[in-house]
């Protein structure tokens, strides 16, 4: 019971962050509530007892992405741009998605489910043939070094692609040349 009052809790601190983000103006206050929550997530994942995801979450969403998105501040500025009309449209297309995502969530299984056809069906094979198919006897590390070994590989390529990509933008930054910028 207290585990589900702590994961209700820090989903209620989710949705605030998440509305502060969307409310603020200053990019770097956002940038940290970006960081902030991506801390949530992990801590959510964390009591769920998803170590291994919650683990990821806090690297890449609070670690890497925060360091890029600081990267990507430091060359447009801290405050954005307010908009010409109200966004009201985007705002209908969100509150659409979240409508469509959530309700596509209530076929799934009930969470923890040991009838669920993962826990039937993938779970046994992954534990009875996993370690004679990959040599690895960690079933975590057998599933995503082997069994899901491209999907990691994709993965890091698209974080070790937008850290080349802020570098190549912070190199670009063209530098006053002697004289110029100097009145």
């Amino acid at each position: 019971m207290t585990e589900t009052l702590a994961v209700g809790a820090l989903l209620a601190l989710l949705v605030a962050t998440a509305i502060a983000i969307a409310r603020l103006r200053n990019l770097f206050a956002v940038v940290a509530l970006t960081g902030a929550y991506s801390f949530l997530m992990a801590a959510v994942l964390t009591a769920l007892d998803a170590a291994d995801v919650a683990m990821t979450e806090a690297a890449v969403g609070a670690g890497i992405s925060t360091v890029l998105f600081l990267g990507a501040l430091h060359l447009t500025g801290a405050l954005e741009a307010k908009p010409a009309q109200r966004p009201l449209i985007p705002l209908l297309v969100v509150i659409g998605a979240g409508i469509l995502v959530v309700y596509g969530t209530y076929g799934l299984p009930g969470f923890n489910d040991p009838a669920a056809p993962i826990h039937t069906h993938v779970v046994p094979r992954y534990l009875q043939d996993g370690p004679r198919e990959t040599g690895i006897p960690n079933m975590v590390t057998a599933v995503l070094a082997s069994y899901r070994g491209y999907d990691t590989l994709g993965e890091t390529t698209v974080v070790f692609t937008a850290g080349i990509a802020v570098i190549a933008l912070l190199r670009r930054r063209r530098r006053p040349k002697d004289g110029e910028g100097k009145r």
